[in-house]
């Protein structure tokens, strides 16, 4: 592979923290797509089932998040490729190079189709909450909302939906955890000492899964190359996938601490529950809050969701990036459909949840590590490859991650055999 040679060209001057702001986009609808209802859901039922005590687990995440999306977002700005580009490019092998292509197609695929009916039936419910309107008929109008925004072809617009769509998640969940008055000693205690309080391992793993997901990876080396296009706007990149996933971060902290502080030992169903205990707090309001909050959340992952899974199939097919392109769009519109289909018929696909989930297990490590080969080769990226340090925190995290991927694997297959 040939590199560009503005791949040489010098960096320009450090900025401003009001011009690092200007640049928060890409970086903003990885944070929307991992901010769905199952991490408000995951993060309350931690903080209900253990207050504080792992709260470390959340900046862990965060951590390993912005590490791994720092890479591939440096390899789409550096390639002008995709991360699908690059898997299918590091094998000679065409039969490794032909499975791993549709390993990753199809766990990504089946996954974002899978979860899609449960993110439209969590925006349904925030709304659902407050008029009184049933589910099943707010799904489908929420999903088809979702569809012209994705068949729009317009990346701004969704850029731009994604970044409100994350202000109105940070002003309703960290103000209600503000409003919660956590004890602070016990709070820094959970965030920088980690311990794992008997029975806590699958929350502790369920936490760091919602927030490190596969497709964000693929959706973020292609959406960077929407916004910049040479080496000298690395630096934005970073700002931009530091500053947007610390914001993630902190709704989801701010979720867990917001339950630990008024809920601890108490038995949660689903997010909604934390309205309950707000009202003494915040009065009408709690149920508000919470659920502008929901449906902030469902929307943002369930716009994020068929929009990962059209751009992984487009870099892994060779498509390229344009969200004008009629292949494109007909993979959203079959990832939203069936999200659509699902959530109006009420429908809870557990076997195809668990199914996704296994296929998912597998594939972060497999991505995580892949990864790391990709970005150390020189004829692919120059002088941009990883340095030492990214290799041994990348390294770390990618350890972490096969754990928890064999770990997901196991406790779904165990969970689809009843066992």
């Amino acid at each position: 592979m040939t590199i560009p040679e503005s791949i040489n060209k010098p960096e320009p001057e450090k900025r401003t923290f009001k011009d690092m702001m200007k640049v928060i986009g890409p970086g903003a609808i990885i944070t929307a797509s991992f901010i769905g209802p199952g991490t408000v859901t995951t993060a309350t039922r931690a903080g209900a089932s253990f207050g504080f005590a792992i709260l470390w687990a959340i900046i862990f995440s965060i951590i390993a998040t912005i590490v791994l999306q720092e890479m591939t977002a440096r390899l789409g700005i550096i390639t002008q490729k995709g991360l699908g580009d690059a898997v299918r490019e590091q094998f000679s092998n065409p039969i490794f190079k032909f499975a791993t292509m549709w390993l990753v197609m199809i766990a990504i695929s089946v996954g974002c189709a899978a979860y899609i009916a449960g993110d439209l039936l969590g925006t349904s419910l925030g709304i659902a909450t407050l008029t009184g309107i049933p589910t099943n008929i707010l799904g489908p109008i929420v999903g088809i909302i979702i569809l012209s925004l994705g068949l729009s072809g317009s990346y701004k617009l969704i850029e731009r939906v994604m970044i409100v769509l994350i202000a109105v998640m940070s002003l309703t969940f960290i103000t209600t955890m503000f409003v919660a008055k956590p004890n602070i000693g016990e709070l820094f205690t959970g965030a920088f000492i980690p311990t794992i309080p008997s029975g806590s391992i699958i929350m502790v793993i369920a936490l760091i899964g919602t927030t490190v997901v596969p497709y964000n990876l693929f959706l973020h080396s292609s959406t960077v190359q929407e916004r910049w296009t040479k080496p000298s706007d690395l630096k934005d990149s970073r700002w931009d996938t530091i500053i947007s996933i610390c914001i993630g971060g902190l709704i989801t902290a701010a979720i867990l601490i917001t339950a630990g502080a008024t809920i601890k030992g108490l038995e949660v169903t689903s997010a909604a529950d934390l309205s309950l205990q707000l009202e003494p707090i915040m009065g009408e309001w709690a149920k508000v809050f919470l659920s502008v909050g929901l449906f902030a959340a469902g929307f943002s992952s369930a716009l994020a969701s068929p929009l990962g899974a059209a751009m992984t199939v487009s870099s892994v097919l060779k498509w390229g990036n344009d969200m004008k392109d009629k292949r494109f769009k007909t993979v959203f519109l079959v990832i939203i459909g069936v999200g659509i289909i699902a959530s109006g018929l009420n429908f809870n696909p557990l076997d195809v949840l668990l199914f996704a989930q296994a296929l998912n297990g597998i594939l972060l490590p497999v991505i995580a590590i892949m990864l790391l080969f990709i970005m150390n080769n020189k004829k692919r990226l120059g002088k941009y490859t990883n340095s030492l340090k990214v290799n041994i925190i990348g390294s770390f995290v990618a350890l972490v991650c096969t754990g928890l991927g064999i770990y997901s694997l196991i406790d779904a297959v165990r969970a689809f055999f009843g066992v």
